[in-house]
């Protein structure tokens, strides 16, 4: 079957589906050798075909891709590497001792993909044809450029790029009404997402396929594998354990394992009960707690949705929904104006969650049919032509060096929720120079993501033995993951002809963005007069 691909490479599985033009549907596809049925994911219990987000080096360069890993029973072995998408999207410099190398995320991450995306295309009969890939609502720049490597490192240059809100919704089309608005809520492995969206009628725009116009979209980075964590956390507490103990460095991968396992548990509703527990092999201790659904007796036994509660996720999970809701009525839609609220993601299983969603909006606008297959559907279905009328979704600043306090500073030249492409500019300032004789004036454009709050101050890192720790996050890298320099490989210069001298005003600049979300910029050299640049495309954004 020959079709365009769309790819949701998740922070547990990653989802392929093809557009098949003559039935006008995109289908999930099977991946052999690397895929696995999941069961039970949409609705009445339908398996979704996955491929486990896992990679293992062996030596002597040999590589075990998704179900591979799995089957060899190396899930929780050195070698293996597992959340590659959450440690790629904080640019995490970790590396770990994998096959007698050291490698990054990045690496393994671009390894494990290439090899999924490859698989696809020949499964697919898709060679040549262009492929969607789907990238968090509050992703930057260095993702998305390293999405692209790993499409081009498969031989597929041909892409296209959309946030996975977006997607999930035309992943829904079934259920989706012309001029219907719509909320997506998206829990997965590494993030939710909420995106609120209207479904286009079919005069308000051209092109193939349904459209969507993106109304509002808010974000965390928060999903099953922050879960994952915290019941690993509270087992050492209830254990009286540290993470930087040798016992527990030793298990430590097992224990996620059975951490992972015991939250997917609890996420099937009739499943009121879970034990976490692993043997250390040296010693014979036992370290393990008792899950429940609700309840728990302050010492072996955990109540899940006690843990989940204590731990703010569902008032995070509000206030990413209250954001996203705001949004969208500055633009003159609001709550009321809701046909449904559509949930994708795995995590978004845990029956507290839906019934958090279900205080909200009420139980029945909350639907739930395809949420581990319908951004990889909505995706193909992008590649295949539908569009959507989309805007900004970060703020994008000038960096600029004031002389009086010693210190950068950031002027805003785009906001975030600037609909594109914009037909005057969003925006104009003057550059000066710093000093006499200056020839040229560079230009540092950064994208501003903005803290979130309740964000975090700890997360759960492989250390390079391989073992798991639960470490703080310094302020500066809470600021870092939070403020990017995004044309920092290819810096913009404006050249001073004469040159410059110290103080002067020298350029007038107007900025905008193309329907490709590129930010363009004109210039004029105020001594002169003449006009150095015209829409000329500074950088992507996103």
């Amino acid at each position: 079957m020959a079709g365009r691909l769309g790819i949701d490479f998740g922070t547990s599985n990653t989802v392929v589906a093809a557009w098949d033009e003559a039935t006008g549907q995109a289908t999930t596809l099977h991946i052999p050798d690397y895929g696995r049925y999941f069961g039970g994911g949409n609705g009445g219990g339908e398996p979704v075909p996955v491929v486990p987000s896992v990679i293992h080096y062996a030596e002597g360069g040999r590589r075990l891709v998704g179900d591979q890993v799995l089957a060899a029973n190396l899930y929780d072995a050195a070698g293996t590497f597992r959340w590659m998408k959450r440690y790629i999207a904080n640019r995490s410099p970790v590396r770990m001792a994998a096959g007698g190398r050291r490698l990054s995320h990045f690496a393994a991450g671009r390894d494990y993909l290439a090899a999924v995306l490859g698989s696809a295309a020949l499964e697919a009969a898709a060679a040549g044809e262009e492929v969607a890939l789907t990238a968090p609502v509050e992703s930057f720049e260095h993702y998305e450029d390293w999405l692209a490597e790993a499409a081009e490192a498969a031989g597929l240059p041909r892409f296209r790029l959309l946030d996975e809100p977006s997607a999930a919704a035309l992943g829904y089309g079934a259920h989706l009404r012309p001029g219907n608005v719509y909320l997506v809520f998206d829990f997965g492995g590494g993030t939710v997402q909420a995106a609120v969206v209207r479904v286009q009628d079919d005069d308000d725009h051209t092109g193939t396929g349904r459209a969507c116009r993106v109304l509002g979209k808010a974000g965390d980075d928060i999903g099953g594998a922050t879960v994952d964590q915290w019941i690993f956390e509270e087992l050492l507490a209830r254990n009286g354990r540290d993470d930087s103990a040798g016992e527990v460095r030793r298990v430590s991968r097992a224990l996620l394992v059975e951490c992972e396992r015991a939250k997917e548990a609890l996420s099937d509703p009739a499943r009121d009960h879970a034990e976490v527990s692993v043997v250390n092999p040296a010693t014979g201790t036992v370290l393990g707690i008792d899950l429940v659904r609700s309840g728990g007796d302050g010492g072996r036994t955990v109540g899940f949705e006690e843990l989940l509660d204590r731990r703010e996720l569902f008032a995070r999970v509000d206030r990413v929904v209250r954001r996203a809701l705001r949004a969208a009525a500055g633009r003159g839609y609001d709550e009321n104006d809701l046909a449904a609220v559509l949930m994708v993601g795995g995590s978004s299983l845990i029956p507290s969650v839906r019934r958090t969603l279900e205080r909200i909006f009420g139980r029945d606008r909350v639907l739930s049919d395809r949420p581990l297959d319908a951004v990889a559907r909505g995706a193909a279905a992008y590649a295949a032509g539908a569009g959507f009328h989309d805007h900004v979704q970060h703020d994008y600043a000038v960096r600029w060096f004031d002389r009086e306090s010693g210190r950068y500073e950031y002027r805003v030249c785009v906001r975030a929720g600037t609909a594109y492409p914009t037909a005057e500019p969003v925006d104009t300032m003057t550059v000066r120079a710093t000093g006499d004789g200056q020839r040229e004036l560079g230009i540092a454009i950064y994208e501003l993501g903005g803290r979130r709050g309740g964000g975090a101050d700890t997360e759960l890192v492989c250390d390079p033995s391989g073992a798991w720790r639960v470490r703080a996050l310094s302020p500066d890298e809470e600021d870092g993951r939070n403020r990017f320099w995004i044309n920092e490989g290819n810096p913009m210069f404006l050249e001073a002809d004469p040159p410059a001298t110290a103080g002067q005003a020298r350029f007038r600049m107007e900025f905008g963005v193309d329907g490709n979300k590129r930010l363009l910029l004109t210039a004029r050299d105020l001594v002169t007069g003449r006009v150095t640049h015209r829409d000329h495309p500074v950088v992507k954004l996103t």
